[in-house]
């Protein structure tokens, strides 16, 4: 019979055995990335008070942090590219598609294969991880979803209203497509009626939150709504009293509302970041209330997006922070959260973990935040300064509408922001050549693969391009930049 211990040894072996417990309980958190399409600055409630459908983004806002000044880029490519690899669009190649402004249909152009994805960052660290929404970062093979670090894809590869068609002749206006939904690389039908896919894309979605329970998990939820052709289900039609777009606005707030009930009902809220974000400005359906611009510019309207991060017990509660983020900082704020090496190149994007905290002493990692409308430089801001290329300067503190030029009141303070706008020019470059800072492009090695042919009066033919851009040819030859 072994010989009773003293209790000064009890408490140290009690102690001793107490160490491995707690750390074989902790688990790095779960990451929820809910985006959604042309959703304007102030078109839901905890950005513009009067708004009343959204609920589940006020409750976010209510239990987490909102930012201010958080920036994607004017359009969904590009912006798209940014949150997924932590570099500015021009960075990685997808500034813009080869002949248009986003990706199209049969595109040729997609996300390089070697760039470092968030998801394919996470699935370092074992994490489980699922796209389910829109993709439009290529929609050839070697671009998907399941090639970029996703385990499972489940969605539409690219906007809601393209389809690999021309114009019809003698018609202003390009019909609605069918479109293809997809499950990892293969077509489950064509869609026509879209009033299912808020609700689809959702329950695809809490049944990856319920099947994983004992392994980290990565889910990123891009909602096609609320781009146009807008659609909601019966349920949420006619529910705002304030119209279809307003509609799609609240049946996207349900969806919210679902993520974080499946989260809250497994326990694990305390350990899931959950962060709402939209893709870019709001289109002119939207209201982007104070500020100035819509989609497609680089005004603050087209650029400055809502964004609400939550995770109760770690991300301060109904905090507001100024401070300049963007959707580049969700790579290098994973990686950080997670115990993940960056890439082992270069990274734009900041770790945005002191700024949740709420402590109020924290500041924005970024110098200067560079607005790029496709491949040109058009702006700077650093601080509450913003010159424009075109020479107009903003104090964006006393005005966020962008209305009073004080560039002639401020000379030193226009220096200074030329001065950083000729650095990213030398990194990035300013026009269809890359900077020496540029990583190539990914090129499809072909033969091209539509998802849905396209129609023309003679049959179904391949899809080419129905302009180039000048200065962006739309050919394979290869950028002069060395491999990623």
């Amino acid at each position: 019979m072994p010989l009773p211990l003293k209790p000064s040894r009890r408490k140290l072996l009690a102690n001793l055995l107490a160490v491995p417990a707690v750390h074989a309980t902790k688990r790095t958190p779960n990451f929820i990335l809910i985006t959604c399409d042309d959703l304007g600055y102030a078109d839901i409630q905890p950005y513009r008070r009067e708004v009343s459908y959204t609920p589940h983004l006020e409750r976010m806002a209510r239990q987490g942090t909102r930012f201010t000044s958080f920036y994607a880029a004017p359009v969904c490519t590009p912006s798209r590219a940014a949150l997924m690899t932590g570099c500015y669009p021009k960075r990685v190649g997808l500034a813009q598609g080869s002949w248009h402004a986003v990706l199209m249909p049969g595109d040729w152009f997609g996300l390089h294969p070697q760039e470092t994805t968030v998801a394919r960052l996470l699935k370092s660290k074992n994490y489980a991880t699922a796209c389910v929404g829109k993709w439009h970062l290529g929609d050839q093979p070697e671009f998907m979803p399941t090639r970029h670090g996703f385990d499972s894809y489940f969605g539409i590869p690219y906007s809601n209203d393209m389809r690999p068609s021309p114009k019809p002749a003698g018609k202003q206006t390009r019909p609605h497509p069918p479109l293809p939904l997809v499950r990892n690389e293969k077509l489950v039908k064509e869609v026509t009626d879209q009033s299912f896919l808020t609700a689809a894309y959702t329950e695809e979605a809490v049944q990856f939150i319920r099947a994983h329970r004992n392994r980290p998990y990565f889910l990123y939820l891009p909602h096609s709504m609320v781009h146009v052709p807008l659609a909601v289900s019966n349920r949420f039609l006619h529910k705002t009293g304030n119209g279809l777009f307003a509609d799609a606005v609240a049946e996207v707030d349900w969806s919210v509302g679902e993520i974080l009930a499946a989260v809250e009902r497994k326990g694990e809220a305390e350990n899931t970041l959950v962060i709402f974000l939209s893709d870019n400005g709001g289109t002119v359906r939207s209201v982007n209330t104070p500020l100035r611009g819509h989609k497609g510019s680089v005004w603050e309207g087209g650029m400055r997006v809502p964004a609400i991060f939550w995770r109760p017990g770690t991300v301060a509660a109904n905090h507001s922070s100024d401070e300049i983020a963007s959707n580049m900082d969700i790579l290098p704020t994973f990686a950080a959260l997670a115990g993940a090496a960056l890439p082992r190149v270069k990274i734009d994007g900041q770790n945005l973990e002191p700024l949740l905290r709420g402590n109020g002493r924290a500041k924005s990692a970024y110098s200067a935040f560079y607005f790029y409308q496709g491949h040109f430089l058009r702006a700077v801001r650093s601080g509450k300064w913003k010159l424009h290329t075109s020479g107009e300067l903003y104090n964006l503190e006393q005005d966020i509408g962008e209305s009073h030029d004080v560039a002639r009141a401020n000379p030193d303070v226009v220096a200074h922001l030329q001065h950083l706008l000729d650095q990213a020019r030398a990194d990035l470059g300013d026009g269809p050549e890359p900077g020496p800072g540029c990583r190539p492009v990914g090129k499809a090695k072909g033969p091209l693969k539509f998802w849905i042919p396209r129609p023309t009066s003679s049959g179904y033919e391949p899809h080419a391009p129905v302009q180039e851009v000048p200065g962006a040819p739309y050919d394979r030859t290869e950028s002069k930049n060395s491999a990623v």
